[in-house]
């Protein structure tokens, strides 16, 4: 090390005349520049004169049009009273040495460029100050960047931290909320770790006192039962559910146990509930498979109070009535969407209140915006806790109809389907039908006697030829084949 003399914190060089006495401009200005990212010759107005680049990156920001501005005018508005706190202080010596100050440059896409500068004037040979001063500016975008990091590395601890609240807060409600006795032993079960209010009202203040072994309350049979679970769960991490009596009042319960590793520590939690809360809990859960299944059932299924008035209904009624949701139908009138007339829907309920079920009646369901399909109804009385409802099954007809609708040649076949068509077609339609199917069984019958000779059929009928092949044609009976039929075999 050279001979100069440091006192405890230097500011400057102690030989500076040995080494930079002799130094050009050209490598004045390639030391200053190497100092620092972005160097600055600013005049006594602030004016920048000149600038350097120490980082090449800056240049691609736009910097280099800040040459001939002010140096007020490329940094924002909060930054500006630093700019001119920086100006009035140059060179004036500080107990904290050089001084920096955090500097943001409004960059031209808008966003910000930061720095931290520090100014130092410019002196002659004699040491005369000669008007103008240099601004040394650091780019302190990895230190923003390093910062924004650990401002959002901590932002996320502190989301963590409140969601691990809320789960601790929700798990001790739900844990001092159940119904069954829980418990929570470390490792062992004379290790109680925790035990929420309905194991202790069972198991009494027992609990509390120092040597406390789950076994205690039990009797032979049961303790070693559970030591077995205990052991299961420690070597395969599960087990079923074993019967177990209490010492006490040989009451018979049901433990459910399951493992869990907190801290490296193996825990174990012990569920304990009465075989009948177990039973009941499998008719709820089939409950509610059962109605999951109505729900999705593809016929309609409504259920109504005694009067006909919709207390629920299933997606598919919802379909026929055309009805975006369910809260449309609920606390209307059946009637609205069922039956041809309110005589249908009033001989339906008459029915069903006097025998408490109503199996396959034909009727109608109307839709909301126009569509009318055919429908099959079956329905039962029922009580639902302390209000008696009403069943309806409602089943789509149309595919059914569909494929056995006659067209309009077709006649029906038997008196059971005529009786089909009343409350479907007005009586004088029925009539005509009615003399249409006499009139076709008339003809068949003859045309059979006489091995289906028509000449011969239509004389014995009653009818010349003309009029029997007029209503041959009508209900489609005549042969495509060309042979002579006029003629007696």
């Amino acid at each position: 090390m050279t001979q100069g003399t440091f006192d405890h914190a230097p500011r400057q060089f102690g030989q500076a005349d040995a080494f930079f006495a002799n130094l050009d401009a050209d490598a004045a200005a390639e030391l200053i520049t190497a100092s620092a990212d972005v160097v600055m010759v600013l005049d006594g107005e602030g004016v920048i004169c000149d600038l350097a680049f120490g980082n090449e990156e800056l240049i691609g920001e736009g910097c280099h049009e800040w040459l001939g501005k002010t140096w007020g005018a490329t940094v924002t508005v909060d930054s500006q009273d630093k700019i001119r706190d920086l100006l009035r202080s140059q060179g004036a010596p500080s107990a904290e040495g050089v001084r920096w100050r955090h500097v943001n440059h409004q960059l031209p896409d808008g966003a910000e460029l930061p720095l931290s500068y520090s100014v130092v004037p410019l002196r002659k040979a004699g040491g005369e100050l000669n008007g103008h001063c240099v601004a040394f500016g650091r780019d302190l975008r990895p230190q923003v960047a390093l910062q924004q990091r650990l401002v959002n590395a901590q932002l996320s601890m502190e989301r963590d931290y409140w969601r691990l609240r809320q789960v601790e807060t929700r798990y001790r409600l739900l844990f001092q909320m159940a119904t069954e006795p829980v418990l929570i032993l470390e490792n062992s079960l004379d290790r109680l770790e925790e035990a929420n209010p309905a194991a202790r009202a069972l198991f009494g203040d027992r609990m509390q006192a120092p040597g406390w072994n789950f076994t205690d309350h039990l009797d032979k049979p049961s303790q070693a039962a559970v030591r077995q679970l205990i052991e299961r769960l420690r070597g395969t991490g599960r087990s079923d559910p074993i019967r177990i009596r209490l010492a006490d009042d040989g009451q018979e319960m049901l433990l459910v146990g399951t493992q869990f590793r907190q801290e490296n520590t193996q825990h174990f939690l012990l569920r304990i509930t009465r075989p009948e809360d177990t039973a009941a809990s499998v008719i709820d859960s089939g409950r509610q498979q059962l109605m999951q299944v109505m729900e999705s059932a593809p016929d309609a299924l409504v259920v109504t109070d005694l009067e006909g008035r919709i207390l629920s209904a299933n997606r598919a009624f919802l379909d026929l009535g055309q009805l975006a949701t369910e809260e449309q139908a609920r606390g209307q009138m059946l009637d609205h969407w069922l039956g041809r007339t309110g005589v249908d829907f009033r001989v339906l309920l008459s029915n069903l209140k006097q025998h408490g079920s109503v199996r396959l009646f034909a009727t109608q369901m109307r839709g909301e915006y126009g569509a009318n399909a055919e429908v099959e109804v079956s329905a039962v009385a029922a009580s639902a806790g302390q209000q008696r409802c009403l069943g309806f099954t409602i089943r789509d007809m149309g595919r059914r109809l569909v494929s056995e609708t006659r067209n309009h040649k077709e006649l029906p076949r038997s008196a059971s389907q005529m009786t089909e068509l009343v409350g479907r077609l007005p009586l004088k339609d029925i009539v005509r039908e009615t003399t249409d199917l006499i009139e076709q069984l008339c003809i068949e019958a003859a045309l059979q006697l006489t091995g289906d000779n028509r000449a011969s059929a239509a004389e014995m009928l009653g009818l010349s030829r003309q009029s029997l092949y007029i209503k041959l044609r009508r209900f489609g009976m005549l042969d495509s084949s060309p042979g002579d039929s006029d003629g007696v075999h």
